[in-house]
């Protein structure tokens, strides 16, 4: 998978590509990091004598992360079965954005967060879509079109021949095509931020007609507390009964301060409230109205976020 060089010290270079391949494959930024730190782990563990002989330490560390986490992704749906509430990706700051709010966003050059690259691969719209795939598609798919590796090479991690790697990446394309069928242009990216923009100001003043009109009929908002926090259990339905929702939220809140910020690269809120961030919000839009939320409060996963907050 790649070349990178003929000797160990190449690793160290090779954690960002690793993290990178692990946060699409897991949707989790901690177990991510934890898959790649296990593969440096069985990295360092090699003799010598056996890590000379590898000619390309990066394709090594990626096939054992990439096995790591095809591992953790066939454990990850009895432990999500567990999980109280709805399962969502762990979401990502855009660290440049927070860099004039007085240390009250996301800091810290050595977090993994900030090593991954905010394209449309890990939109949360796209991640969720990931998350309906088996783990060896979401592998073959991942690795082929996200990553751009052989089958021949996908074959290595998952144990199959190169043609059931490539069946499998097609029917996970099959998947995306019917659930996520859109590219995003830049052009579509700044008529989501009007929408969310507009979103923010009607919840900031509770008005439940003006986000009715935001919010498709069908919409679904989905949050994740993990049982950790308040959040809805259940998938809101309908754009009349998320607007009351939002607004319910907003009473029971008082002092939440929202903040137009981008959530895995696509415009997003924060909802902060005595300058903790208590909920990242993703939106998905359609015909310039919103068709989805996902509203993340589990804070295990909103750690990217507190960082010096």
């Amino acid at each position: 998978m790649g070349t990178v060089g003929t000797g160990a010290d190449e690793t160290a270079g090779e954690q960002r590509q690793l993290i990178n391949v692990a946060y699409r494959l897991l949707g989790s930024v901690t177990e991510a990091e934890d898959a790649v730190q296990d593969a440096y782990t069985r990295w360092y563990a090699l003799p010598r004598s056996r890590q000379e002989e590898i000619l390309s330490p990066g394709a090594w560390l990626t096939t054992v992360t990439s096995r790591i986490c095809l591992d953790l992704l066939g454990s990850a749906r009895a432990r999500r079965e567990r999980y109280v509430g709805a399962w969502l990706p762990e979401p990502l700051p855009d660290r440049t954005e927070w860099g004039h709010t007085g240390g009250t966003g996301p800091v810290g050059p050595f977090d993994p967060a900030d090593q991954i690259v905010l394209d449309e691969s890990v939109s949360v719209a796209f991640l969720v879509v990931l998350e309906s795939m088996t783990p060896a598609e979401r592998v073959a798919f991942v690795l082929h079109d996200v990553f751009r590796y052989s089958f021949a090479e996908i074959a290595d991690v998952l144990g199959r021949t190169p043609g059931a790697c490539k069946q499998l990446a097609a029917s996970a394309r099959r998947r995306v095509s019917a659930a996520h069928p859109r590219t995003v242009t830049a052009t579509a990216v700044t008529g989501r931020a009007e929408v969310v923009r507009h979103v923010k100001e009607a919840w900031e003043s509770k008005d439940i007609a003006a986000l009715v009109r935001l919010l498709n009929p069908d919409a679904v908002m989905t949050a994740d507390g993990g049982g950790n926090v308040g959040a809805v259990l259940r998938p809101v339905e309908g754009g009349t009964r998320i607007a009351r929702y939002m607004v319910a939220i907003a009473d029971m809140a008082p002092g939440l301060e929202l903040l137009e910020r981008s959530v895995n690269g696509m415009p997003g809120l924060v909802a902060r409230r005595a300058g903790a961030v208590m909920t990242v919000a993703a939106f998905d839009v359609s015909g310039g109205r919103v068709t989805r939320i996902w509203a993340v409060r589990n804070p295990e996963k909103l750690r990217p976020w507190a960082r010096g907050s």
